[in-house]
C-alpha cells in the first residue's frame, strides 16, 4: 500500500530550491520511503528523531540522502495513511 504524500509549503520551497537532478533523486526517495513510512523498528524505512537541543522533533522521522546531503524530515499521520 502506497501512502498519501502532502507536502508542506515550506517543503514545497525548499525542494523548488534544489537543482533539477537532485528534485528528481529526493522524489524518488519519498515515493519508495512512500511504499512503507514507517519506522524501523516496524519494518519501515523512517529513523526517528527525538528531542535533542531544545528542539521538538518527536513523533517525526527522516531519511537521509547521504550522497546528496539532503535530510527529509516527515510525518505520519497514522489515522489517514498519510506521509506528511
Amino acid at each position: 500500500m502506497t501512502w498519501k504524500i502532502e507536502f508542506l509549503e515550506e517543503a514545497k520551497k525548499d525542494l523548488l530550491r534544489l537543482n533539477h537532478s537532485t528534485q528528481i533523486q529526493v522524489l524518488k526517495g519519498i515515493s519508495k520511503v512512500a511504499q512503507n513510512p514507517l519506522p524501523v523498528s516496524e519494518g519501515g524505512y523512517g529513523k526517528p528523531l527525538g528531542n535533542t537541543n531544545k528542539a521538538r522533533l518527536s513523533n517525526l522521522l527522516k531519511i537521509k540522502f547521504k550522497d546528496l546531503g539532503i535530510r527529509v524530515v516527515y510525518k505520519i499521520e497514522r489515522t489517514d495513511t498519510v506521509m506528511l
